[in-house]
Order: C-alpha cells, then sequence, then structure tokens
C-alpha cells in the first residue's frame, strides 16, 4: 500500500505526520486471546512507523518488528498471527484491505484508527510552518470532522469486525498527547501545542466512545506517555526526524514498547 496520508512532506525535506492510551476501560469480560488468533489493524501506529526495524516483506505500509502487535505475539504465542496494520491507513483502507485475516476462531484484534480521517498530517503540515492563527484554524476543521463525521466511519469498521469476528475480543488503542507544556521547547508555540493536545483529546473520547457502544475496550496510551511527550526530555515520540522524514510525529521503538504494549497486554 501506498505510504500514505499519514505521512505526507511539508516540503521536500519536513513531514507532518499524523497523530496517533494507557488506562484502560473495558465493556467485555476477562480475556481469553492466546487460545485463538490475533489480528493487528490500523494505521501507522499500530505498524510500528518511527521504530525501525521493518520488515521487508511489508512494502510501504513500513511494519515494524519492533511494534507492539509483534511484540505481543512474541510473548504470547497466539493460535495465529495476522499483521495487516498499514502506514497511512484510513477507516475505508481499513474496509477494503485489512479484515480478510478475521473470522470465527480469531480471539483478539487490535487496532489504531481515526487520526488520518481527521487529517492530522494537514494539521501538523499547517502547525509547523504557518502561523498560530492558521494552526488553529486548521485544527478547528479537524474537529468539526471528529466531532461530525467520524464517528460514523468508525462504527462502521467496528461493525465489520464484529461481523468477520464476532468471538473477538476488540481492543481499541488510542493516541499519545504529543506534548508536555510549560515546558522550555524549541519549534511549536505553546498556543499551538496545547491545541493540537486539545485535538488529540477529542480525537480519544470520540474513538473510546464508539468503541464503547460496540462492546469494544478502550486501551489510553496517555497515561503511559506521560512524561515522555515531545518537550519532556525523554521522548517517547519522534518530532521532525532530518535523518528520516517519514518517522516524524511516530513513537520510538521505546514508545512501542512502554507505551502500546502495555495497553494491549492490559486489555487483551
Amino acid at each position: 500500500m501506498r505510504r500514505s496520508r499519514l505521512t505526507g512532506f511539508v516540503t521536500s525535506l519536513l513531514l507532518a505526520a499524523g497523530l496517533g492510551l494507557t488506562g484502560v476501560a473495558s465493556a467485555q469480560a476477562s480475556p481469553t486471546a492466546a487460545t485463538g488468533g490475533y489480528v493487528a489493524l490500523g494505521d501507522s501506529y499500530s505498524s510500528g512507523v518511527g521504530s525501525g526495524s521493518y520488515i521487508s516483506s511489508s512494502g510501504d505500509c513500513n511494519r515494524s518488528t519492533k511494534a507492539y502487535p509483534y511484540l505481543w505475539n512474541a510473548a504470547h504465542g497466539p493460535s495465529s498471527f495476522a499483521f495487516n496494520a498499514c502506514s497511512g491507513a484510513k477507516t475505508d483502507d481499513v474496509l477494503a484491505n485489512q479484515l480478510g485475516s478475521l473470522n470465527s476462531s480469531t480471539s483478539l484484534v487490535s487496532i489504531t484508527i481515526g487520526g488520518n480521517d481527521a487529517g492530522f498530517a494537514d494539521v501538523m503540515t499547517t502547525c509547523v510552518i504557518q502561523s498560530d492563527s492558521d494552526c488553529l484554524a486548521k485544527i478547528n476543521t479537524a474537529r468539526s470532522y471528529v466531532t461530525n463525521t467520524l464517528p460514523g466511519k468508525l462504527d462502521t469498521v467496528y461493525n465489520a469486525i464484529s461481523a468477520k469476528a464476532p468471538s473477538a475480543r476488540v481492543v481499541v488503542i488510542g493516541y499519545p498527547r504529543f506534548y508536555l507544556l510549560g515546558q522550555t521547547c524549541l519549534g511549536l508555540s505553546e498556543t499551538k501545542r496545547s491545541a493540537i493536545n486539545d485535538a488529540s483529546d477529542l480525537l480519544d473520547a470520540t474513538v473510546k466512545t464508539r468503541a464503547g457502544a460496540h462492546g469494544f475496550v478502550f486501551g489510553d496510551v496517555r497515561t503511559t506517555f506521560s512524561g515522555h511527550e515531545i518537550c519532556s526530555g525523554n521522548s517517547w515520540l519522534h518530532s521532525v526526524n532530518w535523518l528520516s522524514i517519514g518517522e516524524s510525529y511516530h513513537p520510538t521503538a521505546a514508545g512501542q514498547s512502554g507505551g502500546y504494549l502495555p495497553v494491549l497486554t492490559n486489555a487483551a
């Protein structure tokens, strides 16, 4: 699949990538995930963009052996493992390209999705290279989409997962806040950083609400990433990565293993 709508160049040099939780709220019973198959769906936060060690056969999907689905599979040994998450995926891409591995014997499904639909690549591009007012305007456009359109898109994906894997425990994992606020930090203004965090919170709240309505588990990585945001001094998220532009604004390997993996482990 193509490199994505979640990653885009700001210029020929600068990427602003889209988004992408730990308290776990569950509407399902205790899991028996390792007794059946595990299918990992979603966008670049699930494929592992930013963590390196990419599987060559995955092409532009950039699936990593350091991504949380790969790590969970290695630790728990489910009866089967399908790593279908792909960089740049939107809800329509999940429906079209990622659900083929689901069946009645699937016992665990994980997914991160929604950031690309909301256009957060455009948000980050605008906020990196334009004014505070331009950044806030772009964020407001994304917030409107998240509030008014994204819930229906998520419902369609969640209904399809339930139909194809009716016995599965489904863990819908959210996105971290990007920035630790109140710090001296080069780059975006505090106004931009705060607005980006607020928009991420809205995305997480929307995903959580729709996941709960379908009886799915919501995994909140904001707690595990707390103290590891950009500007923290120990960030588990790339800022602009000049050596590998496509990894900008994605979790590092530490973010996958320390931020995402514990959330799936606790929820599965």
